[in-house]
Order: structure tokens, then sequence, then C-alpha cells
């Protein structure tokens, strides 16, 4: 519900925020995001694995006023800096700029477990900047390493490999010889750092001459192709002498030896020696310089060479000629029109590696030869049914490659992401195609009204069954679902439609295969992993990085990078970073004490490698979005990195789809607690507004569990008595769940492919287990084109997110809840200027529940969870839709409504 006095303002409101809860706009930063408390900040913690209980204070309640600008305004004793503005980190020391390296520890009261995090950083960037000029050089691998055109008529490769003793590339091209292409001494071969490097030279066509100039260059990705423009090598050289030179200076160039023997007649006149028997020896520069002073006098430019062998001769010039020539650039544009293009390069060479070529990686190593994929190859086939796994180099003429049409959006005060597979996304029993998702699926989300997609199991992974989780290439695109240029298109149709594209990103662990992997890449244990036991997962099977190896977080960080860079992806989900940051995986008992965040299981280097990351993305990206999947909920997640944090801009509240299936599955109806729901949803109002919340995501629907649309729809008996009552069960709980669990989160919610119109099956991979059936590995959007249960709970959904795209529900403070009763399962809380009011109660309702409220006046219904166009009832009616309140005191404010609250039904 909302106040008369809102309803007309609700399209353009313009609401307030306090300082703390500001957001700043992301395409004014140019640093890492930087977080600054109040002093007086209160702590209550997120950490305990049992819900606190809600202590409810009338004094705080928010109230609601006329205007919705008004009813935000904040209090002085509640401003906090949220952010800093963009230019302080350039101009305000580390004082002034609140750098604590253990200060979110500090707040907690555990200052003496200050991690060593400062230092440790420190140390870590003085060892990268030994090797590299910067943060940026550092996540930039990309550019040098895997296979890379030259404009020399050639393909360089550079891998990292240090423990192997000799490298080749085998391929298709040059019958997988493993010593066709190798790296040879005097091409650079490898360093002591254990890269290696391979020229792979392109071959001259039969009956072409090699190129005059051996530095002969061609143009190879630009759109238009002049092929060569006929200037001939001289010509170029006499245009550059003729702006370079005056008249009379070039002669010198044209007469290579006139000033040596002019300057040899000086020094021994015109019969001087003519072999080196009669020359003799030459006195050194000193006694000369003595002479030449006995006969001439002392000169200001007669110089003594020190002793320097090649210092013979002291050659005076013009002072005013010197100055002219240094003042002069040299005419480097003119050695531009000795580029030739691409269809002159074609027509003379073959290339070295032509597009779409399949070639692995050869080493030789302690343990004998092996192949690999190449570990920053950019396009691969998994292999699979006896086909070896290989790599496909993807170079596509500039006709072929994808030309980006849209920038990408600004990002939305609120994210209301939509998390999707390509592979299941189709209707048909098959595995679907970037293509496939951009005409079909993309149109869905956004008449959906989301704002952003979040994509999981795009980087390529060996095994389909895995979801993508068990990633083999960290910078290749799944083969499964297209090319490289087929993402390029995904990702560029939805910025069109104003959709941010996020990406999953699995850097805590990595797959456990050879051939396709980096598990024993260059043959040793510990190239990209730690030995032993702790570079195995416990229960995953799969291989731990090992973060504290600068050659790692170069190929980690460079991953990044690659993804913006290339795909122009807009965000990352960090899967699992449990995972990384504890040596135990995160599989331990947290009892919520602080300590345990800080002891001797915590992975250092792993806390490094995150700050990094989060420093150099924000710094290079200002608009970049970085979210953590922590089961753990690390105290530091979210904090800013010159606070000890981790930097990041969201976390994932993990518990609340875990209570909700819990309760659907297990309790029943009459003992669902308001007060663990109410826990649940917000459990630390310190850090609400960074929460990322979900009903569910896909891990609700995948590996042998249900959706809630199964749980509630599933077990229905159509033949049965109370097939209706069921069905309008599980209607009703699908709605109000997802209402409450929206309308309380802070500025981002999350949703999974299928699950706004309560998609009635599982998702199951084909597997040995099920005959690798496709059966239940896809959507059934058919469901949508029939009236029904399905398309009543997809036009609620897009209801929903209109709600918060007119009313900017998310990015308003995080709500007030001033009424939550266990016995009659009501709960109520106020949002800006909207009020909810949720009724769980399987069976009571009530005509007149007197709800509290601070603002005088009138209020109207918006949505309503009972409308027969969502699937519901209709019980209340239209005369109904319009509140008075009363003036009593109820919850502690000021004012009343007496609603009517049928059961299992909600309103705003």
């Amino acid at each position: 519900m909302m106040t008369m006095e809102d309803d007309g303002a609700k399209n353009n409101v313009s609401t307030q925020f306090p300082p703390y809860l500001k957001p700043l706009p992301m395409s004014t930063l140019s640093v890492p995001i930087k977080i600054f408390f109040h002093p007086t900040t209160t702590t209550s913690s997120f950490l305990h694995s049992q819900p606190q209980t809600l202590t409810f204070i009338p004094t705080r309640t928010p109230t609601i006023r006329a205007s919705a600008s008004a009813s935000e305004n904040p209090q002085k004793q509640h401003q906090k800096q949220h952010k800093s503005p963009p230019n302080a980190a350039n101009t305000a020391s580390d004082a002034d700029k609140g750098i604590h390296p253990a200060g979110f520890l500090t707040k907690r009261g555990i200052s003496h477990k200050a991690f060593g995090q400062y230092k440790a950083l420190k140390d870590l960037k003085d060892e990268i900047f030994n090797r590299h000029a910067n943060l940026k050089e550092m996540a930039s691998g990309f550019e040098l390493l895997g296979m890379h055109r030259h404009p020399e008529h050639r393909v360089d490769y550079m891998e990292w490999a240090p423990g192997a003793r000799y490298c080749a590339i085998v391929a298709d091209f040059n019958g997988w010889s493993p010593t066709e292409n190798c790296a040879r001494e005097g091409y650079f071969g490898h360093d002591d750092y254990g890269y290696w490097f391979i020229i792979l030279q392109d071959n001259l066509r039969e009956g072409e001459e090699p190129d005059e100039l051996y530095f002969q260059q061609y143009n190879y990705v630009d759109d238009y192709d002049k092929g060569d423009s006929g200037i001939t090598i001289d010509e170029i050289f006499k245009k550059a002498n003729d702006e370079y030179w005056q008249p009379g200076e070039d002669r010198y160039l044209n007469n290579r030896l006139e000033g040596p023997v002019k300057l040899y007649e000086e020094i021994f006149g015109p019969n001087g020696p003519q072999t080196m028997e009669e020359l003799g020896d030459i006195p050194d520069a000193e006694t000369r310089y003595k002479e030449w002073v006995e006969k001439h006098g002392p000169s200001r430019y007669a110089v003594i060479d020190e002793g320097k062998e090649y210092d013979i001769f002291n050659v005076i010039v013009d002072p005013e000629w010197n100055e002219r020539i240094r003042a002069l650039k040299p005419p480097i544009r003119y050695w531009f029109e000795t580029r030739k293009g691409r269809k002159a390069w074609l027509k003379k060479y073959i290339p070295g590696i032509p597009h779409g070529s399949k070639y692995r990686v050869y080493f030789n190593t302690a343990n004998g030869p092996l192949e690999r994929v190449p570990a920053w190859a950019t396009y691969v086939q998994p292999g699979g049914d006896g086909v070896p796994a290989c790599a496909i180099h993807w170079e596509p003429s500039p006709e072929q490659a994808y030309k980006w049409k849209n920038k990408s959006p600004e990002v939305p005060k609120s994210l209301r992401m939509y998390e999707a597979h390509v592979g299941i996304s189709g209707s048909e029993p098959k595995i679907s195609s970037f293509n496939d998702f951009t005409d079909k699926v993309l149109p869905h989300i956004k008449e959906a009204g989301y704002n952003a997609i979040q994509l999981i199991g795009v980087v390529e992974h060996k095994d389909y069954f895995t979801v993508g989780y068990r990633v083999t290439n960290f910078y290749a695109v799944s083969s499964r679902y297209g090319t490289p240029e087929d993402f390029k298109r995904l990702v560029d149709e939805a910025h069109g439609l104003g959709l941010l594209v996020f990406l999953e990103i699995v850097h805590s662990y990595a797959a456990a295969d050879e051939m396709v992997g980096l598990s024993m890449f260059d043959g040793s244990n510990d190239c990209y992993f730690h030995s032993g036991k702790r570079g195995q997962h416990k229960f995953w099977g799969t291989r731990m990085f090992k973060y504290g190896d600068p050659d790692v977080l170069h190929f980690l960080l460079s991953n990044l990078n690659w993804w913006i860079t290339e795909y122009q992806i807009d965000g990352f989900h960090f899967h699992s970073v449990s995972s990384m940051l504890y040596t135990h995986n995160g599989f331990a008992s947290f009892t919520g004490d602080l300590e345990e965040y800080c002891n001797q299981y915590v992975d250092r280097d792993a806390q490094l490698y995150l700050i990094l990351a989060n420093e150099i993305l924000h710094a290079l990206y200002p608009n970049i979005i970085t979210i953590a999947e922590d089961a753990t909920f690390y105290p530091g997640l979210c904090e800013p990195t010159s606070q000890g944090g981790l930097g990041f801009d969201y976390y994932v509240n993990l518990s609340v789809p875990e209570m909700w299936s819990t309760f659907l599955d297990s309790v029943p109806d009459l003992e669902w607690s308001m007060t663990k729901i109410v826990n649940t949803l917000i459990p630390s109002r310190e850090h609400a507004d960074r929460m990322l919340m979900y009903t569910e995501n896909h891990n609700q629907s995948i590996s042998g569990r249900q959706s809630f649309a199964e749980i509630l729809f599933g077990r229905i008996d159509k033949h049965s008595h109370h097939y209706k009552e069921s069905l309008q069960r599980g209607s009703s709980l699908h709605k109000m769940i997802r209402l409450i669990t929206f309308t309380t989160g802070c500025r981002a919610y999350l949703n999974f492919m299928g699950n706004e119109f309560g998609h009635p099956k599982r998702v199951e991979f084909p597997t040995s287990s099920n005959n690798y059936s496709y059966s239940l590995a896809n959507r059934q959007w058919d469901l949508l084109e029939k009236d029904g249960i399905h398309c009543d709970l997809f036009s609620f959904d897009k209801d929903m997110m209109k709600l918060d795209e007119n009313l900017r529900v998310l990015s308003r403070r995080i709500p007030n809840f001033h009424h939550v009763n266990d016995s009659s399962m009501v709960i109520s809380y106020i949002r800006g200027p909207l009020l909810f009011v949720f009724n769980f109660h399987p069976t009571n309702s009530y005509d007149s529940y007197s709800i509290g409220v601070d603002e005088a006046g009138e209020y109207q219904v918006i949505l309503n969870t009972d409308e027969i166009k969502y699937g519901g009832q209709g019980i209340l009616k239209e005369d109904q839709y319009l509140q008075r309140t009363v003036s009593r005191r109820v919850d502690g404010l000021q004012n009343c409504l007496q609603v009517s609250l049928p059961s299992r039904t909600a309103q705003c």
C-alpha cells in the first residue's frame, strides 16, 4: 500500500538517501570504491548461525510523509560517509583516506588479529612491480600469452610452463610434429621465469619472393584493405629525407665515405698512410690534445675521452644546426605507407597457423613428453568419445569478425538479475546455442522487467553435467554453445536491450583433468596448484590454486580483465569464495565467533588475491560490479580494501533460499515462524544494503534438488478432491515468498531462469544415471502460451519488477519491520512510502486487522497477490483497496489501518 499523496508522484520520485546508503554514480569513479564508517557505528554481527531476536524500537520507525523525498530525509545522528569522492585518493594522505588494514576487525574488538595484511599486500605488490610496470600490465597477460598475430607476417605463441625442458606446437597444419614449430635459441626460447616463446612464420606461396624489407608489416584487422600502396621503399626514403634534411644536408648520407675521408686528410694530410702498418700506433687522446693545444691554443670544444678506446676523434658541429636537428621529429608516418594490406598478405603468404586450426602444446618434462591444451587458449574443443581435446586457433577475417554495435548500459540504482544457463535455455531436449539464447530468451528477459543477466556455465568445462563449475580453460567460451563471435553477439544484443551482463566466474578451484585442464600442466604437480593435500579440494575432487605465486596471480587477474576487454562483461559473481578463503574449503562448523575468520585456517594468499582483484577491477572499470558467494559470511567481504576488507560490492545471502526450502519441504504451514523469516531476511542492518537476495537460484533446481514450484505443484494429484485447494496454496505461497524476499532486499535481487513463472520441473543434466537424457535439461517456455497458473505467476512477477522500476523499492533504505506476530502469522513493514502486509496463516483471515502507520491519511492497495489475474481468488473488492487511517496508537506508531487480510495473501 502507499499513501494517496505519494500515488500521484510515483512516477517521478525524488528520494533523498542518507549518505551511508546513497550510491555514488559509478561512472564518476576513477579509483577503487572506499567506504568509511562513523566511529559510533553499531557492530551487530550477521555471523551467527542462529537467528537473533528482533527488538522493535518505536522511536526509530521511519515515517510516511506527504512526498517521497520528505519521507527519507536523513537524520543528523545517522549520517555516515559511504564512499569517498572520486579524486580523494589522488590528493589525500593515507591517514586522510582512513586506511586501516585491520579496520573492520578493530571495530569488532579483535585488533590483535590484524592479519599482517597491509605488509603482506605491500610485499606482494613490490614483487609484482619487480616484473611488471604496474598492476594494469600485471592484469593484461592475455596481450602476450597465447596465440597472437604479429604484423611482420608471423604468429607469436607464449606459454608459462616452468617445469618443462622443451616446448613445441603440435597441430594439424604441421602433421602433429613435435619438432616442426618449437622454441629455439636465438628466438627468445624461454626465460628464467619459465615462459616459452615460439614464432610461427607465415609461409611464402609458390613463386613469391620474400619481402624486400625483412621487417615488412601487414594490415590484418582493419575494415578497409587497400593491399599494396604501390609506393617503393626508395620513394618512401626520398619523401622522408626531403622533409627531414635541408638542401645539401643529406649529402653525407648519399656519400657515406666523404666525411671520414675529409677527416682523415685533415689529420694525416693528403698523402697520409695507406695501410695499417704505415699508420702505426695512434697516440692516446690526452697526448693528442696537449699537442693540439701547443699548436692552436686551448679550445672549449676539445674533449678528452677518459680512456675510452672508441673516442679517437673529436668532431665539432655547428651548435645551431645541432639544435635544429634535435628538435625535428623522425618522419615515422611515412613508414606506415610501406604497410601492405591483408589481401596483399594473403596473396603472398599462407598463414603459418590458419584460422580454425587445431593445435596443442607439446612439452618434454622430467617425467617424459606430454601434450596439453594451452592454458591461454581462447577457443577449445573439449574432446570425448575417443577424440582428444585441442585448442582451436580463432582468427576470423575482418569480414567474419563480430563488430560491436552497442555500449554497456548505465548501472541502474537497483539490480534485478536474471540468472540463466545457455545450454538448458531452449525448449527442445538438446544443448541450446548462444544464438538461440539471443533470439529467444533475451526478449523474454526484457519483457519480464529484469535489467541484468547472470550467466553460468559459459567458461569452457570438460563435462556438461558439471553445470560449468569444473572449468578447464579459463579464457575460452564453451564451444558447446557456439563460437566467440556468437557470444559477443549475445552480450551486444543484451546491451542493446538495456541489460547488463554478469558472468559467474570460478576462480575458487579448477578441474582436475590433465589433458584439457591445468592439472600437471607442465609435468609438475605445483605449476598452477598447491601440491599435496592442500592442492586438492577435500570433497569435490578439484584442484586448488596457488594464489601466492605471482605467475598464478598473473593468470587469474588477467583472466578477469580478459572477459571485460574481449567480451565487454559488466560484472562478476565469484563462485564459492569460501572454498578459497579457508584451507578447509569452508567445510567447517562456524559458530559466528570472529576468531574463526582470523585463525590459522584462513588462506592469506587467497585474501590478497581477492583484494587485488577488486582493486584492479574497480580502478580499471569504475562501473564494474563484483559479487561474493560465501556460505561462511566472512565479515570483510564488502568492507573496503583500505580497511582490510575484500572490496566486493555485494554478498549473497545464502540463508534465505535455504530457509524457504526447509519451510516448504519439511515444516507444516502452521509452524512457520515469522520471527525466523524476518531474522533471516535481514540478519544485520549493518550490511543489509550490500546483500544480494534471491528466493531460489539454480542450486534449488539442480543436482537432485527440486525447484519451489516442483515442491508446491509437483505433488498435487489432479484427480484429488483437494486439487484446487492445493493449487491455490502453491500459487499463494509462490507469490508471497517472492514478494517478501524481493521487497526486503537491498539494491540487488536475483531469479533463476523459469522460476518467474513457476517452472514445474527441476533441472537434470544428461548423465549415466538417466541414460544421458536431455528431457529435463531444458525450459518449458510453451507454458507461457497457455492460460493457467504459470501465465498468472509470470504476470505477477512482471508487476513485481515494475513495482521497483516505478517506485524504486530496492534502492530505498532497508525496511523497518514494525509488526511481526507469530500467533497471527502476520508481518508488516514500511519501506519508503510503501506499507507491506503479509498474512502467512493457512486458514485464518482477518477482516479488520490493525497495522500501525505513522502518517495519517488514505492508503491505496497497489499490488495484491490475491487478484484473479495473478491466479488468486479476488476476495478483496474494489472498495477495500482504499483505506483511511484511524487515530489510534498501534505498533508504537501514531495511527493505524484496519485492513482486510485473507489467508495466505500479501498487499502493498
